[in-house]
Formats: structure tokens, sequence, C-alpha cells
């Protein structure tokens, strides 16, 4: 996934959703202890900070420095770059030794991710038997009838641009390979988690959102606009009033899971 959200580094902190303070309370009620969590593809630390109100400490890991640059300060976060060539010895030492993290999380990102070396990485970082690993991601935003048209339509257009790791995201997790024990009421393989982030969003919101998918950037880079002024005018007209704020929800989907003994 290096480089892939290096270049909206800045628009990726305004542009995507909060997810809901719940979500770690109720990951944070799975764990024994709450010593230490790490937090991997942080990205601009959102997940970090949030999981940083029940633990001692939250380790935010990711490979591109420019995402790090936009990190949140957080009192009990510390942020690492894990460059690509880091090996998984070196993580190991930069998370406290095997046996040692209590959670876990990965916000919208493990579909990017090498799955056997990272899990077989998780395998050993986790406490035993109650260390948990909580992955997560979330697709398609619902505005309304009029709208959603019009955003799929858009979405068919970015899919040449995508990478195919994108598709597990696209599938709501339900083909992401996840080799972990269930835990109750947090979904298990090939069956996640269904969950929503509502929001309030503004028009200018909506389309810092779509400038910081990869696909858009990707291209961009290739001389393709995906956003021309015509596109932007027909999202307009479907959403009313660019003044407007909406309520809308984005579906999400989490699975989590213990390593199996």
């Amino acid at each position: 996934m290096a480089g892939l959200f290096d270049k909206q580094a800045e628009v990726y902190l305004d542009g995507r959703p909060t997810y809901p303070k719940e979500w770690y309370s109720k990951l944070a009620a799975l764990t024994p202890h709450h010593a230490l969590a790490w937090d991997v593809g942080t990205g601009n630390g959102q997940a970090a900070i949030s999981v940083a109100e029940h633990y001692e400490q939250v380790i935010g890991t990711d490979v591109s420095e420019s995402q790090l640059q936009h990190a949140i300060p957080h009192p009990r976060v510390r942020y690492a770059h894990t460059a690509l060539n880091i090996t998984d010895e070196e993580v190991i030492a930069l998370l406290g030794g095997e046996d040692s993290v209590d959670l876990v999380t990965v916000a919208t990102a493990v579909h990017w991710f090498d799955l056997p070396k990272f899990y077989n990485l998780v395998s050993r970082l986790l406490k035993k038997p109650g260390g948990v690993l909580a992955v997560w991601t979330y697709g398609g935003i619902e505005v309304s009838p009029t709208f959603d048209p019009v955003m799929k339509r858009f979405h068919d257009t970015t899919l040449p641009f995508c990478d195919s790791r994108a598709q597990y995201a696209f599938d709501g997790y339900k083909t992401l390979p996840f080799p972990f024990q269930s835990v109750a009421g947090f979904g298990c393989e090939g069956n996640p988690l269904p969950l929503a982030i509502p929001a309030k969003l503004s028009f200018e919101g909506f389309l810092k959102f779509l400038k910081s998918w990869s696909a858009v950037t990707t291209a961009k880079d290739q001389g393709v606009d995906l956003l021309p002024e015509k596109v932007v005018k027909e999202f307009e007209a479907a959403w009313g009033d660019s003044k407007l704020v909406k309520s809308v929800s984005y579906k999400a989907f989490m699975l989590a899971g213990k390593v199996r003994l």
C-alpha cells in the first residue's frame, strides 16, 4: 500500500469519516488487559487516538511518512514509520516483544497488506489467550434515493483505476481471509459484522471524500480526471443545494478474533 495515499494525505485527514466512539469501547471490553495497543496502517491516527482512550499506550505505525506527518497528536500515542524493508523481528522489537499486545486494530487498511505475513506477525505479538485483532472497512455512502444512483455511476468510473486488493473492501470483507478464532458478536471469516457510520456531511466535505480515494489519484496520475466540472455539477444537482449539510451513512464491516490455540 506504500505510496497509495501519500499524495492526498492532507485531504485524507479532512475527507474521511470518523469512526463511532462506541466501537472502541466495545473492542476494549474484549481484552482483559489494557496496557498496549497497536494501530496498523494508522494513517492520520484517527483510530489510534480513539483506541488511546481505553489503553495505556498505543503505537501507530504506517508505511507512509506523508500520512504520519498529518497524524493527530495524543499523549498516549506514539507514531512510527515502518519502511517496506522492515523485518518482522524489528516490528516485534518496536512493539515490545512477542505476546505483548492487547489489541491490534486495522482501520480500512488490512486489504492492502501481505495478509499471510501480517497475520503471522499478529499471532506472535498478541497476548494469549486474551489479545484481539480487529479489522474494519467502510464502502458505500448512503445519502438519498436521488443521490445514491449518481454515486453508483461515479463509483463504476473508478473501477479501472482501483488496485485489485481493494476488491476485499468492495466485498465488505466477506471474501477477506481471517484465520482467527471468532469473537461472539463481531462476525467471523466470510460473515463480517455489518455496521453503519452516521455522519453530517457538507457538499464540500463530500468532494474531499471523493478526492481522498486512491483510484481518483491514480487516474489523475494517468491523465484522467474523474471529477471534471460536469461530474461535480451532476453531484451538486443531486445533492440539492451545495450549502446543505446532510445526514449520511457509510456502510461498514468489522471482523474481530483471537489467536487460535
